[in-house]
């Protein structure tokens, strides 16, 4: 078994305030969730309002399909960011028992 996550950095220029940045965030992780059926959340940068960190986390039974899984997730978010830039992302792949 494998477990991959991705560690997104999204910062929102135009974002005026909490409530925007929720709203937002609650529409890219919806369609995550539904297009990827993996876990998704808010893992920093809470209290900030141009911040963003997102945490997604799959398993799977090999390391390249946990890898491939992630990498398209990233592609999807690039795709529908909105007004959001992107400014870091990482992946990694844990061998679990």
């Amino acid at each position: 078994m494998s477990i991959g996550a991705l560690r997104v950095r999204l910062r929102f220029p135009e974002n005026e305030s909490l409530k925007g940045k929720r709203r937002m965030l609650k529409s890219i992780t919806a369609q995550v969730r539904n297009k990827f059926n993996v876990s998704i959340a808010e893992v920093e940068d809470q209290d900030l309002w141009q911040l963003a960190t997102l945490g997604i986390v799959c398993v799977s039974s090999e390391r390249r399909h946990a890898n491939e899984i992630l990498s398209k997730v990233m592609d999807f978010i690039t795709a529908i960011r909105g007004d959001a830039e992107i400014l870091d992302y990482e992946i990694e792949l844990l061998n679990a028992l």
